[in-house]
């Protein structure tokens, strides 16, 4: 069973998996986990942060059933920290942007990062440029964070 107050960072790839085509056999095992996921945060096993980036990114999908939807999770279940440290945050997406990754994924990387929590994501290159930059913080897809928590 997950801990009690475990931040985790779900970045928008990963949130938005449920609404993606579900043929394909991993992009299903990815949507059970990240369905499995947020019912320990609405149980409250889990904390979900959730940064400005999250906002802008979901704010610009066109699809307005799956923008609110996600909306709707963020504001319904996540924790939107005040105490970000946001000049600190700033500089560690930078210097994340300078090594390589993208500036919404650096950006999302940094918060995670802020807060402790454990980055999980559907994006591969993002977990390659991770594994690579070696954050301090846990980062894999949801499977792996799943398996990891031990999450039924």
């Amino acid at each position: 069973m997950a801990r009690s107050s475990h931040y985790i960072y779900l970045d928008v790839c990963a949130l938005c998996r449920p609404f993606d085509d579900q043929t394909q056999m991993r992009i299903r095992l990815e949507t059970d986990a990240v369905q499995l996921i947020l019912s320990h945060v609405f149980a409250g096993s889990l904390t979900l942060v959730v940064s400005p980036v999250h906002e802008v990114e979901i704010g610009a999908i066109g699809d307005p059933a799956e923008r609110e939807h996600l909306l709707f999770i963020l504001h319904q279940s996540g924790h939107h920290p005040s105490n970000w440290g946001m000049e600190q945050v700033r500089e560690r997406a930078e210097h994340l942007a300078q090594m390589g990754l993208g500036p919404a994924d650096a950006a999302h990387l940094a918060f995670a990062e802020a807060m402790n929590a454990d980055f999980i994501t559907c994006d591969d290159r993002l977990l390659r440029q991770c594994r690579r930059v070696q954050p301090p913080i846990w980062c894999g897809s949801p499977v792996a964070f799943c398996d990891k928590e031990g999450l039924q």
